[in-house]
């Protein structure tokens, strides 16, 4: 559904994106009163990878009143995380962490989750143009910043107070404000697909998402679905994950044959589409905010799928960028460079040092130990249950040395 197109809109804040990170902010700004518009280069619904998501997210779903409509659709239910390397595995149960925060989460199907919250945004006042796309910004203006913006009857200008750039792999405003920079991780590429039926690997299975140890640098994910379907994924160095191959439904197969996991999950199933393939994903911005705008969710930086921290990230800033574009808006100081872009980061560096500790193997010496302390592991749960904002988690506090210790410890 769309909105009359007009030639010239004024509007408090222009959200770019209608994505979780766009309707969460969007959401929780029309709560509080504010005229919002979404744009949006798409047309819902679109496929997007990111399926599992974590407790934390739960809390920012939350503070946009998203829960209820959420749960009438009837997602797949995850309460936990599997590891699995060969014939060792380790579980994480959600309900047994360190933080006292949400115990579960979903595991969804993008293109439903996100047109659902899109739609109850819409519901709620917030007009959304699909099939748009933003050409350029001037914020020369400190009262008001303009947008233009192009889509299928032409150019548009649209006045407001604050922009939202929640555009995720599309980065509008990194790009047209040149504030790109090199991430600080590897390329690495994702091989993926959605199977149909999905074979469970256990009783609890499930609820759980699977997450496959390879070898060094690679790793595979099993994601169950409520419908009885699933996501099967290989993630590492693309010339590993595709190995000269340019026929993705071919190495599909492949890592479907070599790795145990993936094989039971896929026995008797066939593939839902064409096996994809997202490379090069690992991006970040130079300045997440300055004067009338802030990027929020990928568009800010994404690093690696590999503890399903994406979404997290991203309705976690766009709440944050929300609140405080709103406190702007009223008149009140804010400390962008403290209150959102340290803030973030704290959370950032603490997966930076599990997803580094990942690939190196050292976490896995950690995840796969026989006996080792449940208060760590508790705390350890916490972390993969999004919840790396906790100061209270010493694992928190003190990632880097922790991890680099108990590593060193289990070799």
């Amino acid at each position: 559904m769309g909105v009359l197109i007009q030639k010239s809109v004024d509007t408090d804040v222009l959200v770019i994106g209608a994505g979780p990170a766009g309707s969460v902010a969007a959401a929780i700004l029309n709560k509080k009163g504010y005229d919002v518009q979404i744009i949006e280069k798409q047309f819902f619904p679109r496929f997007v990878i990111g399926e599992s998501l974590l407790p934390r997210c739960m809390e920012n779903l939350d503070a946009a009143g998203f829960i209820e409509t959420v749960e009438k659709a009837g997602f797949q239910k995850k309460t936990g995380a599997k590891f699995i390397d060969g014939d060792y595995s380790c579980e994480f149960d959600f309900s047994i962490q360190h933080t006292k925060g949400w115990k579960w989460t979903w595991q969804v199907k993008r293109d439903k989750f996100d047109k659902i919250l899109a739609d109850e945004v819409q519901r709620r006042g917030v007009d959304i143009y699909y099939g748009s796309s933003v050409t350029a910004v001037d914020f020369s203006d400190d009262n008001k910043r303009k947008v233009t913006v192009s889509d299928p009857d032409g150019e548009r200008e649209i006045s407001c107070k604050y922009v939202i750039d929640a555009s995720g792999y599309g980065r509008v405003l990194p790009r047209l404000l040149n504030l790109d920079k090199p991430a600080d991780f590897p390329s690495r590429a994702s091989l993926f697909t959605h199977i149909s039926p999905c074979n469970l690997l256990s009783e609890s299975a499930q609820y759980q998402i699977q997450i496959l140890n390879y070898k060094q640098g690679i790793w595979g994910w099993v994601i169950p679905f409520s419908d009885g379907t699933g996501s099967i994924g290989v993630v590492g160095d693309e010339q590993k994950v595709i190995n000269g191959s340019q026929d993705l439904k071919a190495q599909m197969d492949y890592w479907v044959r070599e790795i145990p996991a993936l094989q039971i999950a896929s026995e008797n199933s066939s593939y839902s589409f064409t096996p994809k393939m997202v490379k090069g994903y690992s991006v970040a911005s130079a300045q997440p905010y300055g004067r009338g705008f802030v990027i929020a969710g990928n568009s800010a930086e994404f690093i690696d799928p590999i503890f399903s921290s994406g979404t997290t990230f991203a309705t976690e800033s766009a709440r944050l960028a929300a609140e405080l574009v709103a406190n702007e808006l009223e008149g009140n100081p804010v400390n962008w460079d403290k209150d959102y872009h340290q803030y973030l980061q704290r959370g950032t560096e603490v997966f930076k040092t599990f997803i580094k500790n990942w690939y190196t193997g050292d976490l896995q010496q950690i995840i796969f130990a026989k006996n080792w302390d449940e208060s760590i592991k508790n705390q350890i749960c916490s972390i993969l249950a999004g919840y790396v904002w906790d100061e209270t988690n010493a694992v928190v506090r003190k990632h880097e040395k922790i991890i680099s210790s108990l590593s060193y410890i289990l070799k």
